[in-house]
């Protein structure tokens, strides 16, 4: 079968928001046969995370970065169309690192079925795929989450606060989101959420200390900054502070200050410890199992921001990320 792909390619490194300079979209033929354990797959959605900015920095993490001349890395699902291993049959719906474009040839290694009757393709990428797993694994594992305690969240409205927010409140706890907007803030409490404060326009330092007086056990951060700050100035006596992410600070053209509440952690024996959800990947099905059947009994609600565009709007739809136009999970339908 010959078939014409239209992909995405990492152009230059971005200094701040990436633009029009750091992609170059272009098509090209892919291979007419397979080699041995190789399938070609239709990529239907492609999942937009914060991580990917951070991928585009040619510095020492915990995945290498993006190449320049490279596809951009990216999640997605779609259908096989081809196969040439026992593993998967044409037909099959799948998840895996394919990359930003609309055909993708895979070795299959990191590929995995998903099961459409469970949940639709983009919920896969959100509750069910990677950010659900981060939630789960960071609030239960790193958090060590107890019934009954006080959980922060912040990014509460994105992909991955919205799930771990959920997850605290199903075993019991007190949860507070911190969000950007009254729409975001009303969606948190409409799924569960006890408290919801919208840091565009309220004080969270001071909020923070209204609505958890006894202070925080477990918090659980995504964004950095002035809002870690905050959260440090409100632990509990043994709280569990989770890095999950620094949203406020990807785009800085230079290091941002470190927190500068910190010496909480002393004075609340607190502990901060950060976290790489892939370090859990031979626990997935696990969270997977345990998501489904929250959503299934509906004490979760898995939601996804699928926007339109195809493989040439991924530039914009990226920086959709990073101007808060996402409630759940940001979806690239391709």
């Amino acid at each position: 079968m010959s078939i014409t792909a239209t992909s995405v390619y990492l152009a230059q490194r971005p200094e701040g928001l990436p633009d029009e300079s750091t992609w170059e979209i272009r098509q090209h033929e892919l291979p007419t046969e397979l080699n041995e354990s190789e399938i070609l797959v239709k990529v239907n959605y492609l999942s937009l995370d914060p991580a990917m900015r951070g991928w585009l920095n040619d510095v020492r993490s915990y995945v290498p970065p993006v190449q320049i001349g490279e596809i951009m890395r990216a999640l997605g699902t779609g259908e096989v169309l081809e196969s040439n291993t026992p593993n998967f049959s044409p037909g099959d719906r799948v998840q895996g690192l394919f990359g930003v474009t609309d055909y993708a040839i895979s070795d299959g290694r990191g590929v995995t079925g998903i099961d459409l009757d469970v949940a639709a393709e983009p919920t896969w990428l959100g509750a069910l795929g990677m950010p659900g797993m981060t939630g789960y694994f960071g609030l239960l594992d790193v958090g060590e989450l107890q019934d009954g305690d006080t959980v922060l969240i912040s990014a509460a409205a994105g992909a991955v606060g919205s799930v771990a927010g959920q997850l605290a409140k199903a075993r019991g706890c007190r949860v507070i989101g911190i969000a950007g907007g009254e729409e975001k803030c009303a969606w948190l409490t409409e799924i569960g959420f006890d408290e919801a404060i919208n840091y565009k326009n309220e004080k969270v330092l001071s909020r923070l200390r209204e609505v958890a007086p006894d202070g925080i056990n477990v918090f659980f951060d995504n964004v950095g900054g002035t809002i870690l700050d905050a959260g440090l100035a409100n632990l509990a006596r043994g709280a569990r502070v989770v890095i999950c992410g620094a949203i406020s600070t990807y785009n800085d053209p230079t290091l941002a200050p470190g927190p500068s509440r910190y010496m909480s952690l002393l004075v609340f024996r607190a502990r901060m410890q950060g976290f790489v959800v892939f370090d859990y990947r031979d626990r997935y099905p696990e969270a997977v199992e345990a998501i489904a059947a929250h959503i299934s009994n509906g004490s979760l609600v898995a939601r996804e921001t699928v926007v339109g565009g195809g493989v040439r709007g991924f530039p914009e739809a990226l920086l959709g990320l990073f101007q808060g136009v996402n409630t759940g999970k940001l979806v690239l339908e391709i």
